[in-house]
């Protein structure tokens, strides 16, 4: 069931109404009705990954308790371990298996050695990413004693499978999901319209920019053999509006509907491709994942705190991490390492915490210089989502390869839709709205607001795509 699909216009009201005027009696009912929720939304991709959701469920609950009863630190530990290797050999059977044996057994050719690799033919269980890391960052807060155990199984039940975030986060805390959980909300008539607004504007985002930049760059990268240089250019930057509009238009969805039923989640976006350099981007994009490395593994690590050869090891094993956490396959591998040396000067230069307000321009030489920070960072960004996107690496070098040797920048017909003028405005606009609602959460909401509302209906309805919504790009990680 899909945010953007029909389905889910019928699902979401039927568990307003039932939420706000059945279940509304206390708290305890309030969560029960959405684990319940939550669970058939779950299932209706794939029930019988179900019970995949509930073990982890119930695992960490149980060791979180047991954590904090043990007397001895030999009991603490066990407990503590047993957590973290079962939730990461679930995540490492079913997303890595593969890869680790077909790595392997490439490896062993390379050597002469002739092998046939025993792989799993199983689907990926969709979310196991998101709600294995939301019971990881649980029993570790746990095991540091930065948070009692919740011992209401309801209670943890729903922060770990809450349904606007349980397929594509964000990854939320314990520290902040399980306190709202834990009382009971009252409607608020303001906040509702907020999450309206922020739901809609999340729409606008996945099936008018999106999905209608799918088309295009899944056009281009399917057939990049063919295509002239500005073409390839023109692909990379589709794709890169096309991540951008589907992941953080997922996660306005997701905050707004949540605030709906009175519960905040993290934010996750904020407006990364305004950044001025790529540590900011990394401040602004995918803000729950980053936070989340950055607490469990870079701080752990040493963080900065030693000397600089530290800094750039940890720095690395951050990226690299992040970018085998997004799928099995080399090329996000590559996809972090070269994030990892886009981010290396800027450490080395201690510049990396330079740009922490929003970027503002004035009609001024510094503003230019500004300007064209904003477009080098796009620039460098739209050439690493080359590898994200791509199938292979050789596929990857193969696309750049071509964008630097056929050099012609002619418009190319493509033949499952017009030329791609329009797009390029439609992007454009959608950078301006952007840009001038930059210190919002989202544009619609101020003055005019229902005026804007319309606007984006308007615009759902004419340039979206339902007949054949597209999933989620973050649902296959």
């Amino acid at each position: 069931m899909f945010f953007n699909s029909f389905a889910f216009a019928i699902f979401l009201p039927i568990v307003f109404i039932l939420y706000w005027f059945v279940f509304n009696k206390n708290k305890s009912t309030q969560n029960a009705l959405l684990i319940i929720a939550s669970y058939y939304f779950y299932s209706c991709w794939d029930w019988r990954f179900l019970f995949l959701l509930v073990f982890s469920t119930f695992l960490d609950y149980y060791t979180g308790i047991q954590i904090e009863k043990a007397k001895k630190e030999s009991i603490r530990k066990f407990w503590f371990w047993l957590s973290i290797s079962v939730n990461l050999g679930f995540l490492g059977v079913f997303k890595y298996y593969n890869f680790f044996a077909d790595s392997f057994s490439d490896l062993l050719n390379g050597f002469g050695l002739q092998t046939s690799p025993l792989l799993l033919h199983v689907i990926l269980p969709v979310g196991i990413s998101f709600y294995t890391f939301h019971g990881l960052s649980y029993v570790i807060d746990i095991y540091l004693k930065r948070i009692k155990a919740e011992y209401n199984f309801v209670d943890y039940s729903l922060f770990v499978s809450y349904f606007p975030l349980l397929v594509a986060g964000p990854i939320e805390r314990a520290t902040h999901l399980l306190p709202q959980v834990k009382i009971k909300r009252e409607f608020n008539y303001e906040k509702a319209k907020e999450g309206i607004f922020q739901f809609i504007w999340g729409l606008v985002k996945k099936v008018v920019i999106a999905d209608t930049c799918a088309t295009y760059a899944n056009a281009i990268f399917d057939n990049y053999s063919s295509m002239n240089s500005l073409s390839l250019v023109l692909g990379a930057v589709y794709f890169a509006f096309q991540i951008y509009g589907d992941f953080s238009g997922y996660s306005d969805m997701a905050l707004g509907m949540s605030k709906l039923f009175g519960i905040d989640l993290l934010r996750n976006f904020n407006y990364p491709y305004f950044s001025r350099d790529i540590a900011e981007f990394w401040r602004r994009w995918h803000i729950s994942l980053s936070s989340w490395f950055r607490d469990y593994l870079y701080i752990p690590l040493g963080g900065s705190s030693g000397g600089m050869a530290m800094k750039i090891r940890n720095t690395f094993i951050i990226f690299l991490v992040s970018g085998f956490w997004h799928g099995a396959n080399w090329t996000f591998i590559v996809w972090g390492f070269i994030n990892a040396l886009y981010f290396l000067p800027l450490l080395l230069l201690k510049k990396n915490r330079s740009n922490i307000e929003m970027v503002s321009l004035n009609w001024d030489l510094k503003s230019v210089n500004v300007f064209f920070n904003i477009v080098i960072t796009f620039a460098i960004t739209c050439f690493a989502w080359i590898f994200f996107r791509a199938k292979s690496i050789s596929e990857a070098f193969s696309y750049i390869k071509r964008m630097f040797i056929d050099l012609r920048f002619s418009s190319q017909y493509l033949e499952n839709e017009r030329y791609n003028y329009e797009l390029l405005l439609l992007i454009f606009t959608f950078i301006i709205v952007e840009w001038n609602f930059k210190n919002q959460v989202e544009p619609i909401s101020g003055k005019l607001s229902w005026l804007k509302l319309a606007l984006c209906l308007i615009a759902i309805i004419t340039l979206g795509t339902f007949s054949d919504y597209k999933e989620f790009i973050y649902f296959q990680f």
